[in-house]
């Protein structure tokens, strides 16, 4: 291993405290800011080697050219939308995510969704708790039987499939890349997926391939009326159109965990008036939302944080 004590890594966001006290064992120099502007960590990267974010802000080229030692970028996280990728790999600067963190708790939290909408629990708690005893509004319909699609085959969808083996249901997977499919998922074109699937689940990072991909014209490719899980990016759909397809019976029900109205950071929505479609959601009794917190368990904090540390720690090995 090189000399990783004349390595300093700064880190802007919280983590688990593994990570921290690891990477200090194993020789690096850590320091912390949680509270700066990005303007202010700007002024000072230069004196760092490493930085660890989660998503506080975004590292673009302004941020870049003053990172003039940086060797790396590790991001808490599954994806690396929040960073420059092409402009930092230009500079040669290693970038580094986890999406084997978490990939199990986004795959459980997709079933979970799936569970709860089919069978109707958060309406019928609700219903119970205040005082009514509905049993046919609230009668369920079963998974087994069903043909779920998965869009996006890397971790995040291969842990759902591999939840979905206990169910007597057909697993489909559409993928950029090509022979991704296993034991647990069929690797079919999108066609085929859009033809066959009772329950689409997307998995897919933000791209611009994959902005605004779920819109009114995706949808309706779909030959059957589909129930909508996603646990990915909230940009990829255009909430719009879902509320559309929700109203027309096109979208059965939905299982939001991300918005199209997040900010850049996942930490806030947007602010100032709702729009009208994000009110529909609210109020909607087929439509499921938790605030970005599919990969956020216990468990996936502190495996995320495991996995960082691995990666940074091999770069210099």
């Amino acid at each position: 291993m090189s000399d990783v004590s004349k390595v300093k890594i700064l880190h802007i966001d919280s983590n688990h405290p593994l990570l921290w006290e690891q990477l200090e064992h194993a020789g690096f120099t850590n320091e912390a800011d949680f509270s700066s502007t990005k303007e202010e960590v700007e002024n000072k990267i230069e004196n760092y080697h490493g930085i660890v974010i989660r998503s506080r802000f975004k590292i673009d080229k302004a941020f870049l050219d003053k990172a003039k030692n940086l060797q790396f970028i590790a991001r808490v996280g599954a994806g690396l939308e929040s960073i420059d990728c092409e402009y930092a790999e230009s500079k040669n600067i290693n970038l580094i995510a986890a999406p084997e963190g978490n990939c199990n708790a986004v795959g459980e939290h997709a079933l979970g969704m799936i569970l709860s909408l089919f069978n109707k629990l958060n309406n019928a708690d609700k219903e119970v708790k205040s005082g009514q005893w509905n049993r046919e509004s609230n009668r369920g319909t079963e998974l087994d039987g069903k043909t779920v699609g998965i869009i996006g085959y890397g971790n995040m969808g291969k842990s759902f499939a591999k939840k979905l083996r206990g169910f007597d249901v057909e697993v489909l997977c559409y993928d950029i890349l090509p022979n991704l499919g296993d034991e647990n998922a069929k690797q079919v074109t999108l066609q085929e997926l859009q033809q066959k699937t009772d329950v689409l689940s997307l998995h897919i990072p933000w791209t611009p391939e994959t902005d605004k991909m779920v819109d009114e014209d995706f949808i309706n490719q779909f030959e059957k009326s589909f129930w909508l899980i996603n646990t990915a990016r909230g940009k990829s759909v255009v909430t719009a159109d879902l509320v559309t397809a929700l109203k027309s019976g096109k979208i059965l029900g939905a299982g939001l965990d991300v918005l199209e109205y997040e900010k850049l950071s996942f930490e806030t929505l947007f602010e100032g008036d709702k729009p009208a479609a994000f009110d529909f959601l609210l109020h909607a009794t087929n439509v499921l939302l938790t605030p970005h917190i599919a990969g956020w368990t216990f468990e996936s904090k502190e495996k995320l944080a495991q996995v960082i540390v691995n990666k940074i720690i091999s770069l210099y090995v």
